[in-house]
C-alpha cells in the first residue's frame, strides 16, 4: 500500500505522539548568521552544547519534578501506558492477527501473533492466545542497542517475508533486516540493509528497492536520499543496480514500492518528492519505465481489482483526455492498470469519490474486493464502503456513531474483513469488526474508561477569524461548568501539512486534566486538512499568518464566552504546532497564561539548515526568495522575541535523538531567552526521536512535566 506523505506531526503529549523523517547536523553557516550569538547550540552532541542542555534540565527538574504533584501524575500516566486491560490494537494477516503491545516488562515492546478466531472468541472476555514474534528489548540487549521498532513492510502475497527496521532510541534512520514470520526467526544470510534513512520495499522475494545513502552525491540537502537501486538476493549490497533517480535539488528524495491487488495485477511505481506536497512518479511498464502522467498534487494509494487509486489534492484536467472534465481537489480516482501499462500518459480516470462542501477524505484501506473510505464531514466522522463494478462504483455507508472520529485500524487483503476504530473525547476506543461485503460493522471490544467522564460534556463552537473565517473548535468541559473566565483551560491545534486534528480519547489527557474539573479545546484552524486541500493551501508559505489569526481568535473566543481568561488559558503543541505556539507566544504574550512548546521550529531563518528542515520549502516558503524571508523573518518565534516584552513562562521540551526537527531549535530559542532574562523552563531528553520519549515511562515522565507546569500555572 501507497500511504500519504508522512506529515511534520507531533500532536503533543496530550494526544499522540507521532513519527516522521530526517538528520540532526549543524547546517552550513551564511554571512547573515553571523550575529547568530547561539549557532553553537547547533552542535548536537558538543561537549559545550551537552553541558548547557544538562544545567536546563536540572534547574527545569528542581521544580517541576519536586512539585508533589509529579510523582502521582507520573504513576497514574504509566498505569494508564501500561495497563493490562488496554486495546490490543490488531493487524489482519490472513487468518492471523498481529499486535505490537508494550508493558513495564517489555518497555520496547513485543511483536506477536495469534489466530484472528481466538482474537475474536476472546475479544470481549480475555487474553488472546499471544505468541511472541519478536521481542525487541531482547533482541536490543543482544546487539548491545536500544531498539525501537519502526514496522515491518512484507512481502505480498502471504506475508511471509518482511523487513523489520529497527531503530536506535526512536530516531528516523533505521537499519533493516530481513524476518520470516513464519518461522518467528531472522533469515540467517537474508536482507540486511545497515542504519541510513531509508527506504526499503520488496519487489519480488529475492529483490528488494531500496533508497538510501550509497555515498556523496546521493542524499538530498534535506536528508533524504533520492537514488532508488534494485537490490538481489545473494549479492553484495554494493553491487545493487540503479534503477530510478531523483534529484540532489528536490525537498524530499525518492523511493520505489511494488503494488498488488488479490486478483493477481501488479504494478510498480517509482516517486520522485519534488517537494514535500508535489511528486513526480514513473512507472514501470513494457516498454521500460514511463512517467505516470497525474497531477503534481496527487498520489497513488491502493489497488483494488486492476484499478490503480489515486488522490488528487488540485483540480485536475487530463491532457489528451476525451472528456472534457475537470476533477476535483479532493476527490479520489480510479485508472485502468491495463491501461496504465499500455499508455501511462494518456489517462481516463474515473470517480470514486468527491467532495462536498463539508465532506472531505481522510483515510482508506482496501480489502479483497472493496475500497473503505473514511471522511470528515464539518470535522464530524463518517465511513463508507465503495465496490467496484462493470457500470462503476457502488457506495455504502457504515452505521458509526455520530460526534465520534472514526479510524481505519486494518483491512483483511484476502478477505473482506476489517477493522475500524471509533473514538471521541469523553468516549474511550471501540474497535468495530466489519464486514465489506455486507456493509455491517460489529463492536468487539472497548477501552475501559482511564477516567471518569459522567460530569462533562463536548460542545462544537466557532470562533471569527480576522479575515471573517469561521473557525471551528471542539470544547470539553463540565456540564456544570461555571463561565465566570476562571476555568483552567488547555487549548491546541496543529494548523499545517494538511493534518486534520479529530476528537480522540486520551486517558492521560482525562486523568490528569478534565478529572480535576478543568477544560481541554482542540481548534480546527487553517493549515490543516480538516475541510480538504483548500483549507490547508489557505495557509501556505506567506499567507500562514492565517493560521495563526486563526489559533488567536479561538483563544479570544474562548475569553469573550467567559469559559476562561487569560491567567488561566494555556496553550500546547508540537512539531509545527511547537513553531505555532513559539507564534503565539511572540505575537500575542499577553493573550496566554502558559505555553507548552514540544519538539518545535522556532528558528524560521534557519530552519532549511537544520535536519530535515529543507524538505519543508513546501509548507514555509525559503529564505532564498526575498519576499518568503521577509515573511518568515516577521513570524520566525526566536527572530522575534524582544527583550523589553514580558512573555508567559513557557515549558520547552525536546529530544537530542530528534533527527527530524532537531533539539537545535528548542535550545536556541531558549538561550536567546535566557539572555534577555526571561524565565523559562527547558526539558531535552536524550531518546525518543520526535517524541516523547523511546517508552512508556519516559513518555510518562514528560506527560507528568507537562501537567504538573500547566497546573501550577493555571490552577495555582
Amino acid at each position: 500500500m501507497l500511504t500519504r506523505a508522512c506529515a511534520l506531526a507531533f500532536a503533543s503529549v496530550a494526544l499522540s505522539l507521532g513519527s516522521y523523517p530526517c538528520a540532526v547536523a549543524q547546517g552550513p553557516i551564511a554571512p547573515s548568521d553571523a550575529n547568530d550569538r547561539y549557532l553553537w547550540l547547533e552542535d548536537v552532541s558538543s561537549p559545550r552544547s551537552m553541558a548547557w542542555v544538562k544545567a536546563e534540565d536540572a534547574r527545569t527538574a528542581k521544580v517541576l519534578e519536586a512539585d508533589p504533584r509529579f510523582a502521582q501524575f507520573q504513576a497514574a500516566a504509566l498505569k494508564i501506558a501500561e495497563s493490562p486491560d488496554r486495546l490490543a490494537i490488531p493487524s489482519l494477516r490472513g487468518s492471523e492477527v498481529y499486535n505490537f503491545w508494550r508493558d513495564a516488562a517489555n518497555p520496547h515492546g513485543l511483536y506477536r501473533k495469534t489466530t484472528l478466531a481466538n482474537y475474536l472468541a476472546t475479544a470481549k472476555t480475555g487474553s488472546p492466545d499471544w505468541k511472541t514474534v519478536v521481542d525487541f528489548d531482547a533482541l536490543g540487549k543482544g546487539d548491545g542497542e536500544r531498539w525501537v521498532s519502526k514496522g515491518f513492510s512484507c512481502l505480498y502475497p502471504g506475508d511471509q517475508y518482511c523487513m523489520v527496521n529497527l531503530s536506535a532510541g526512536g530516531e528516523d534512520a533505521v537499519t533493516s533486516r530481513e524476518f520470516d514470520l513464519k518461522a518467528g526467526t531472522f533469515v540467517a544470510g537474508g536482507f540486511t540493509v545497515p542504519h541510513s534513512k531509508q527506504s526499503v520495499s520488496w519487489k519480488d522475494k529475492d529483490t528488494l528497492l531500496i533508497a538510501r545513502d550509497w555515498g556523496p552525491g546521493t542524499m538530498t540537502k534535506s536528508g533524504y536520499p533520492f537514488v532508488v537501486k534494485e537490490w538481489k538476493r545473494g549479492t553484495p549490497l554494493d553491487s545493487a543496480k540503479e534503477v530510478f533517480r531523483g534529484a540532489e535539488s528536490d525537498e524530499v528524495g525518492a523511493s520505489g514500492n511494488t503494488v498488488h491487488d488479490a486478483q493477481g495485477h501488479a504494478l510498480t511505481i517509482f516517486r520522485r518528492g519534488v517537494t514535500f506536497f508535489s511528486a513526480e512518479y514513473s512507472v514501470q511498464t513494457p516498454k521500460g519505465l514511463q512517467p505516470l502522467a497525474i497531477p503534481a498534487k496527487a498520489r497513488p494509494r491502493e489497488m483494488l481489482d486492476g484499478r490503480l487509486l489515486v488522490d488528487v489534492n488540485e483540480d485536475w484536467s487530463p491532457e489528451n483526455s476525451k472528456k472534457a472534465r475537470v476533477f476535483k481537489a479532493g476527490s479520489i480516482l480510479d485508472l485502468k492498470v491495463a491501461d496504465v501499462l499500455r499508455d501511462p500518459t494518456h489517462l481516463k480516470p474515473e470517480v470514486v469519490f468527491e467532495p462536498t462542501a463539508q465532506e472531505f477524505s481522510e483515510g482508506g484501506a482496501s480489502t479483497r474486493n472493496t475500497l473503505l473510505v473514511t471522511t470528515l464531514n464539518h470535522v464530524q466522522g463518517r465511513a463508507y464502503v465503495y465496490t467496484p463494478g462493470p457500470k462503476g462504483w457502488t457506495r455504502k455507508q457504515l452505521p458509526v456513531p455520530e460526534n465520534v472520529t472514526v479510524g481505519i485500524v486494518s483491512a483483511n487483503n484476502t478477505d473482506d474483513t476489517f477493522f475500524l476504530s471509533i473514538t471521541g473525547f469523553l468516549t474511550p476506543t471501540s474497535l468495530y469488526l466489519g464486514d465489506a461485503a455486507a456493509a455491517t460493522l460489529t463492536v468487539e471490544k472497548t477501552e475501559p474508561a482511564r477516567f471518569d467522564a459522567s460530569k462533562d460534556v463536548v460542545e462544537q463552537l466557532e470562533a471569527t477569524s480576522k479575515d471573517g473565517t469561521k473557525v471551528p473548535y471542539f470544547v470539553v468541559h463540565r456540564r456544570d461548568m461555571k463561565y465566570d473566565g476562571s476555568n483552567a483551560t488547555l487549548l491546541t491545534a496543529y494548523g499545517g501539512f494538511e493534518v486534520a486534528q479529530t476528537p480522540r480519547y486520551s486517558g492521560t489527557t482525562g486523568k490528569l486534566w478534565l478529572e480535576r474539573g478543568n477544560v481541554y479545546v482542540l481548534a480546527n484552524i487553517r493549515g490543516g486538512g480538516e475541510f480538504g486541500p483548500a483549507w490547508h493551501e489557505a495557509g501556505l508559505k506567506t499567507k500562514r499568518q492565517v493560521i495563526y489569526d486563526d489559533f488567536a481568535a479561538v483563544g479570544q473566543d474562548l475569553i469573550a464566552r467567559k469559559i476562561t481568561s487569560t491567567p488561566h488559558l494555556g496553550i500546547e503543541g508540537g512539531s509545527n504546532g511547537g513553531l505555532l505556539m513559539g507564534v503565539e507566544m511572540t505575537q500575542h504574550p499577553t493573550l496566554w497564561g502558559a505555553i507548552v512548546i514540544q519538539v518545535p521550529l522556532l528558528d524560521m531563518l534557519r530552519f532549511e539548515h537544520i535536519a530535515a528542515g529543507a524538505s519543508w520549502v513546501g509548507e514555509y516558503g525559503s529564505v532564498s526568495k526575498p519576499d518568503e524571508r521577509a515573511f518568515l523573518e516577521g513570524i520566525s518565534p526566536y527572530n522575534q522575541l524582544k527583550p523589553d516584552v514580558t512573555y508567559p513562562e513557557p515549558l520547552i521540551f525536546t529530544t537530542t535523538k530528534d533527527d527530524r526537527v532537531g533539539p537545535q531549535h528548542a535550545r536556541k530559542f531558549a538561550a536567546k531567552m535566557e539572555e534577555y532574562g526571561k524565565p523559562f523552563y527547558f526539558d531535552e531528553i536524550t531518546e525518543g526521536g520526535h517524541a516523547a520519549g523511546a517508552d512508556a515511562k519516559e513518555e510518562s515522565r514528560t506527560a507528568a512535566e507537562t501537567y504538573v507546569y500547566l497546573s501550577r500555572k493555571l490552577m495555582n
